[in-house]
């Protein structure tokens, strides 16, 4: 077996001297000084393999991917333990400079090997990215080359995502809505608002910062730098009836959703499990993968964030409007679900439930409609709607929690988080020197006290 070898950089360079005094199957084909060079040779297919040295560049999950997408693997040389906790945070074998050349050449076999396994066997996990929502994933490493294990996920917070067909069936609102359920009930909760089309959740807590809180924790984890003291300080916390409810915030931008890298998502995700019980996320509408059919294959694609999330959550909320348009959408839109994201089995929920809309007797008669166009999965929960009550909350920028407690809509979101009311905590929050209390908004914006679980 032949394995041609590209190095990057000057100190991977060094390496080729001893590589090829070993006249074994690894071979290095080319030298390149910088990663932009690396890339375009791995792209023509010459090589299977990667040597790289810091001096050629700094690698990130979304350089990762296009080198996983022309089949090569990663071998970095690192002398220092910064550089190290990064190349594992991204999944990436490393050694040290001086490595001898028949344990470089080890290594480089092994990880060709393992790249292999997981390209003959698709169902194997893999690292740094999702198999559904991008198809260049990043390369797997479940062990460096000194032995060591990379670094894991090992939280067990739980993974929520709201998700709709377009037409805006009320995603934002359930969601927000949910979180603060969660919230009040005395868990530690973290809002993430992934819509890459039209981000609304700090709009709808009535915050005033103009920063992505989103955009900042995949910038990092893009980087492989990201860790939970990174995550929480980019989230902003937020007071809801004596609770604390951690929120990131979207893009605040439409053009900004290339921030939103699905291997840098996926990684923000994994820490969301460690720093909070439930993980609420706010996804955008649209599943297609028309970006597919670009010619240039390496391309961001924009809805790769809203798979990401789908896929990682644990459960899935399908929210769609109650009426004659809102419907048929859904059932489409529940089918390419299940088309793109085997597996999920999301909890219907149907919107904005009117007699207006419907005819009497709507729950009857939408519950009718499901059973005989719907599809297997019935419908979860029936909201109804309260226009009044939702724009007035927006225009406080609070919760229903907090603006309509006794309203039916919040309490069908309560029943569906599995919240009773009857049992909820209620303790007084008094206004402290860290907190800020907007004009005309019940919701408090909190700096750096205490806070509960890790948020």
């Amino acid at each position: 077996m032949n394995l041609p070898v590209v190095t990057g950089g000057r100190a991977a360079r060094e390496c080729v001297t001893g590589l090829e005094n070993l006249r074994g199957p690894v071979t290095v084909v080319r030298w390149c000084t910088n990663l932009a060079e690396v890339i375009a040779v791995c792209q023509t297919g010459l090589a299977r393999a990667v040597i790289l040295s810091a001096d050629a560049g700094e690698l990130t999950s979304s350089l990762i991917d296009r080198f996983d997408n022309a089949e090569v693997v990663i071998v970095a040389l690192a002398d220092d333990d910064d550089s190290r906790r990064r190349l594992e945070a991204l999944g990436i074998r490393h050694t040290t400079s001086d490595v001898a050349a028949v344990t470089l050449a080890s290594i480089i076999e092994a990880a060709v090997e393992s790249a292999g396994q997981r390209h003959r066997n698709p169902g194997i996990p893999q690292a740094g990215g999702t198999s559904y929502a991008d198809p260049t994933p990043a390369l797997e490493s479940d062990v460096d080359p000194q032995g060591s294990p990379t670094a894991e996920a090992t939280g067990t917070g739980e993974v929520f995502a709201v998700w709709g067909p377009t037409g805006s069936p009320g995603r934002t609102t359930v969601a927000v809505n949910l979180a603060a359920e969660l919230a009040a009930e005395g868990r530690a909760v973290l809002l993430i608002d992934a819509d890459t089309y039209g981000a609304s959740v700090a709009a709808c807590l009535g915050l005033l910062d103009e920063s992505a809180g989103i955009a900042q924790a995949c910038r990092l984890a893009d980087q492989g730098s990201l860790d939970r003291a990174g995550l929480r300080r980019a989230i902003t916390v937020v007071a809801v009836r004596g609770s604390r409810l951690g929120v990131l915030t979207g893009v605040t931008r439409a053009d900004r959703w290339t921030e939103l890298r699905p291997a840098a998502l996926t990684r923000v995700l994994e820490l969301a499990r460690e720093v909070a019980d439930v993980t609420v996320i706010d996804c955008g509408f649209c599943l297609e993968a028309d970006e597919e059919l670009s010619f240039d294959t390496v391309a961001p694609r924009r809805n790769a964030a809203t798979l990401c999330c789908l896929e990682t959550a644990d459960t899935v909320f399908a929210v769609g409007a109650a009426d004659a348009v809102g419907l048929p959408r859904l059932v489409r839109a529940l089918a390419d679900l299940t088309a793109l994201v085997p597996g999920t089995v999301p909890r219907v929920v149907l919107n904005k439930v009117r007699a207006a809309a419907v005819g009497r007797g709507p729950e009857r008669q939408l519950r009718e409609a499901w059973d005989r166009f719907g599809p297997v999965q019935q419908v979860d929960a029936f909201l109804p709607a309260e226009f009044a009550t939702v724009d007035s909350a927006l225009l406080g920028g609070s919760v229903l929690l907090e603006s309509a407690p006794r309203s039916p809509l919040r309490q069908g979101i309560a029943a569906l988080a599995g919240v009773p009311i009857e049992q909820r905590r209620r303790r007084p929050f008094g206004a402290g020197h860290n907190e800020v209390k907007f004009s005309r908004n019940g919701v408090r914006l909190m700096g750096n006290g205490p806070q509960r679980s890790g948020l």
